[in-house]
């Protein structure tokens, strides 16, 4: 059996493409199936199947339209109630593929229709694709459909962890959620691993009963995108295939009503911007901070430099949903026309706090790096908090904004210049680097 792995680093998900004697499976892709077409197209396998392990709440789904364009069944959980043709999966209820099959593990947990898929080479379990079920190093959170089913679902996520963790050591577990992904009960480790190195070492297999396994998931969870409210309704509904096409150019008299989203180096958004557009740096996760800051399938123009991958930043928005992207704008007016602030570098940053000429300092880190460490005299505020609300920042002073890198800052500014405040970034370092200098 070869399993090849594809990443999408900025989701912090995996899709598993499976070859056994000409045939293939295809488990949990995203909307953009032509990596997943490449890989089966080297292999020279026949897709017999594209297995869901559930109803994704971070990703627009491919499935439906991987198995149209090939031939192959789209299979889904079958307590998913999904509104499009299917086949449903059951518990134990094998699907064969030639010489092999795949074993539905009805896997509650992370959502309630949740379906791990063992897959059977002659008779003996040989890998599981886990999706949000048990995880390496962690557990799929049970929050993501409101607090009010949180402490049922972590219940029966003990239930299915512990039940994965029964089966032989050797068998490969392969999840769909791993390091990066916000659908994690804690912190995920290494991306694949196996049955018996996890019930050796991970966490959630160590509870020694079942109420402290439910206080454990439900301690400390982090806040998840906002874009996620959005996928699972999409999926149930099945997704329209993505459009492919390139991005037109435009120029700024093209823009509108539409909201900006400016992708280039934040030190050259600092140095000047289209006032009301947001700054966030080219990277993997692009798509996932445009989805927790901006309205749900607002139209959105993006702002690159020549030579910046758009054709990626595109592809980012249409796996969260994000389809009405009209354009982008290359050329900018002259530098007097745009919006800019402050942005240093971390030897002048510390000058000057240590001289007293920093005043309001807000740390825009997620709350478990907050409570790792914190600079004295700043306050904590979330990025996308800053989009809800910025009343208690009231300042005639620049507000300066820390986070890890000086990334997150730069999204943050957007939420403060809109509501009239003056934010001033740190960049290319972050808390742990001042901290590190301040002794």
């Amino acid at each position: 059996m070869e399993i090849t792995t594809i990443r999408t680093p900025g989701l912090g998900d995996n899709t598993y493409v499976v070859v056994h004697d000409g045939q293939a499976i295809v488990v949990d892709p995203q909307r953009d199936i032509d990596r997943f077409l490449f890989v089966l197209n080297e292999s020279n396998a026949e897709l017999r199947y594209v297995l869901e392990t559930h109803i994704h709440n971070d990703y627009v789904s491919g499935g439906r339209e991987l198995a149209a364009v090939t031939g192959a069944e789209v299979v889904l959980p079958a307590a998913g109630a999904v509104k499009f043709d299917h086949l449903p999966a059951f518990h134990n209820e094998d699907i064969t593929s030639g010489s092999w099959s795949v074993r539905p593990i009805h896997t509650p947990g992370h959502t309630p229709e949740h379906l791990s898929y063992l897959a059977v080479v002659d008779g003996e379990p040989a890998a599981l694709f886990s999706g949000g079920s048990l995880l390496v190093g962690s557990a799929g959170r049970p929050d993501l459909l409101g607090m009010d089913r949180a402490r049922t679902l972590a219940h029966l996520q003990y239930i299915s962890v512990n039940r994965l963790a029964e089966l032989p050591d050797e068998v490969g577990l392969y999840p769909t959620h791993g390091a990066g992904s916000f659908c994690t009960s804690t912190v995920a480790g290494a991306h694949t691993s196996t049955i018996g190195q996890e019930r050796r070492t991970n966490p959630v297999l160590q509870y020694a009963d079942r109420e402290s396994f439910i206080e454990g998931q439900l301690a400390g969870l982090q806040p998840y995108p906002s874009y996620y409210a959005h996928m699972g309704p999409a999926n149930l509904a099945g997704p329209a295939p993505r459009e492919t096409h390139s991005l037109p150019e435009l120029t700024v008299a093209d823009i509108g009503n539409a909201t900006v989203v400016d992708v280039r180096p934040a030190e050259q958004y600092a140095a000047g911007h289209l006032r009301g557009s947001i700054g966030i740096p080219f990277g993997d996760q692009v798509g996932v901070w445009a989805g927790w800051v901006l309205p749900f399938d607002t139209a959105v123009v993006v702002v690159a430099e020549r030579g910046q991958d758009v054709d990626e930043v595109h592809r980012q928005f249409s796996r969260i949903g994000f389809d009405r992207v009209l354009g982008v704008v290359f050329e900018l007016p002259d530098r007097a026309e745009l919006v800019s602030y402050e942005a240093v570098r971390i030897d002048e940053f510390v000058r000057r706090l240590l001289n007293g000429d920093i005043g309001r300092i807000v740390d825009v880190r997620a709350p478990d790096e907050w409570d790792a460490g914190k600079v004295g005299g700043s306050i904590h505020r979330y990025v996308p908090d800053l989009y809800e609300s910025v009343a208690d920042l009231s300042s005639e002073q620049p507000v300066w904004l820390l986070c890890a890198s000086g990334h997150r800052s730069t999204i943050a500014a957007a939420a403060l210049e809109r509501s009239g405040l003056k934010p001033a970034v740190l960049l290319g370092h972050g808390v742990a680097d001042v901290l590190k200098r301040l002794g």
